[in-house]
């Protein structure tokens, strides 16, 4: 995603996504296969072109979970840094779940006391709870500084579909699915503290994943998906069950031609239902928003909020540096 700096935020100038499934066998061999490595060097290359089409004046390039495990990962970047100069820098568990964070904070309403960010990746899937009882950082950049637990869990999408299938899910094996995410969620920091902060306190429980941004295509009836239409949206409990429940009776055939799913999506969407029902069971809450958006919002917001910190450091020089 390339963007320039605006007066409320940022405005895209040009944006690329595909679904490559870097990880797609690291949990049963540990490393990145030849065949999904040369999905995401043909992506890749695309994302070099925009580059040099646009010059950016700043930027981030990472890469998350699959490098992060896979035995070959660095030599993958080595070579990807050879071969199409592109520099892309492994992030931790806990930058990836601070960037998800700053991508989707503008969705927080100012009456909520707290929130429950879940991104579920290909690899690894990230949770963050916020806590604004102590105060609100007033800058979106900064929004990281309220998460007072977090954790990553060793499962997503990819990882999920390996170990149970993907295509033909019956309600026996989606439960499996579930109970497996659900050992994971136990080790969360504070879970029970949590739980009465959501019963008690209006929280938000915030989404972010194509998981999350499919089931709400679905319940909106799209017959194309449609962005503005699906980012920021509020899906009640009962619409949330309701559209698992038609997405768990849909054979197949018709989750490869539905249009807000398709061929790349069919057999990942009800292993990430099954991540983001677990976490629905862990921690009931009576709605969930929808983002659109994530990690590389996060890292735009995060590159303009320094840039503007650098600006107002020069435009007000400390007194020693003024003085010499």
């Amino acid at each position: 995603m390339i963007a320039r700096p605006h007066e409320h935020g940022f405005r895209v100038m040009d944006g690329f996504t595909r679904i490559v499934r870097l990880g797609e066998g690291v949990s049963v061999t540990g490393r990145l296969s030849d065949a999904a490595m040369e999905r995401t060097m043909d992506a890749l290359r695309m994302c070099r072109n925009k580059l040099r089409e646009h010059q950016p004046a700043r930027m981030r390039l990472i890469a998350t979970e699959a490098c992060r495990i896979a035995e070959n990962g660095p030599a993958f970047l080595d070579r990807v840094k050879q071969e199409l100069g592109i520099d892309l820098e492994i992030v931790d568990r806990r930058t990836e779940a601070e960037l998800a964070v700053t991508g989707c904070a503008d969705l927080i309403e100012n009456t909520a006391q707290g929130a429950l960010m879940f991104d579920i990746g290909g690899g690894s899937s990230e949770l963050a709870w916020l806590d604004f009882r102590g105060g609100r950082p007033k800058s979106q950049g900064r929004m990281s500084a309220s998460i007072r637990s977090w954790q990553s869990l060793p499962v997503g999408v990819v990882s999920i579909a390996e170990k149970f299938g993907g295509i033909d899910v019956t309600p026996e094996v989606f439960e499996a699915m579930v109970s497996h995410v659900s050992e994971h969620l136990r080790q969360f920091r504070g879970r029970e503290k949590l739980r009465q902060m959501i019963a008690n306190h209006p929280v938000h429980l915030i989404g972010t994943s194509g998981t999350v941004t499919t089931l709400a295509g679905l319940h909106l009836g799209l017959e194309r998906y449609e962005r503005q239409k699906v980012d920021g949206l509020w899906m009640k409990r009962a619409e949330v069950d309701e559209t698992m429940k038609v997405l768990l009776a849909m054979p197949f055939a018709r989750r490869v031609a539905h249009p807000c799913i398709g061929r790349d999506r069919a057999d990942l969407v009800l292993p990430g239902c099954a991540i983001f029902e677990a976490i629905r069971r862990e921690w009931p809450a009576e709605r969930v928003r929808v983002a659109d958006r994530g990690l590389r919002e996060g890292i735009l917001i995060s590159l303009m909020d320094a840039d503007r910190v650098r600006n107002r450091a020069s435009r007000y020089p400390s007194r020693r540096t003024a003085n010499g």
